[in-house]
């Protein structure tokens, strides 16, 4: 079979980990999941040949795209007006969403993303949190069991620790690969994220909770005592009531959130 049959004569980029969606039956329950309404503020990131830019547009009175393929965005300008859809030829890793967030109406977020970009893009969005009111993606599923991942399993780690603290994460359903041309050699999931409320996860000073998290995941076979040693000593794991004999894994976002805060009031590393 052709790897490109049914997708109008483009030839899918590897550069841009182009795989895209063509099953009628997933694209109408990925609309489903979404339920977009006429007056959502709403940007698809990757929109491709237009598997869901065209349901979402038919539903939606405005639609941003985030296209960096030149061929897909000549596509796009000839099948729809100015009025309907506005096109940013950009890379999504470097744009601004916040530019998108007008007032009163918060940013929803949806796309098929390129596997080779999906988390650098994830933690990309979550800088724009505050104007943001739900994400949607279509995901490597290895990726989305990485991010629903709970405390002492296997898929638990950075990727974990740092999106549920700022979101709820919630895998809806599997997409298998030949829902795509060309078919990836991977199944997919649909996962939604919503912001969490201000101030819920406790984390308190971001930056701090970052370098912590990523030290303790750095080396993932390492205890707490090794891969924290930087930034905790002995008695600072008894304050906290934390064995640093076990992984990394074995914590909690709450409990990553407390060491956080204890290393913020009683010293900052360098």
């Amino acid at each position: 079979m052709n790897p490109n049959a049914g997708m109008g004569g483009h030839i899918a980029r590897r550069r841009f980990g182009q795989n895209f969606l063509v099953s009628p039956g997933i694209i109408d329950r990925i609309i489903a999941a979404i339920q977009p309404c006429q007056g959502d503020n709403m940007v698809e990131i990757g929109p491709g040949l237009g598997a869901l830019t065209q349901p979402l547009a038919e539903r939606l009175n405005h639609l941003h795209v985030v296209e960096i393929d030149r061929d897909l965005i000549a596509r796009l300008r000839q099948r729809y007006d100015a009025n309907k859809l506005t096109i940013f030829e950009v890379d999504a890793l470097k744009f601004d969403f916040g530019a998108l967030c007008g007032a009163g109406a918060p940013l929803r977020v949806v796309g098929n993303l390129p596997y080779n970009i999906s988390t650098p893009l994830l933690f990309h969005l979550a800088d724009f949190i505050s104007c943001l009111r739900d994400l949607h993606f279509m995901l490597q599923k290895e990726v989305v069991m990485r991010m629903v991942a709970m405390p002492g399993t296997a898929d638990y780690g950075r990727l974990s620790v740092m999106l549920q603290a700022r979101f709820h994460v919630e895998r809806l359903f599997d997409v298998p690969s030949g829902a795509f041309r060309p078919a990836p050699k991977v199944t997919s999931s649909i996962v939604r994220m919503a912001p969490l409320p201000a101030g819920a996860s406790g984390v308190g000073n971001e930056k701090l909770f970052a370098r912590i998290v990523a030290a303790a995941f750095s080396q993932r076979r390492k205890i707490l005592r090794n891969t924290l040693k930087d930034f905790l000593g002995e008695s600072g794991f008894t304050a906290l009531g934390i064995d640093p004999g076990i992984r990394a894994e074995q914590l909690s976002v709450a409990d990553f959130a407390a060491i956080t805060h204890y290393c913020d009031e009683h010293f900052r590393p360098a």
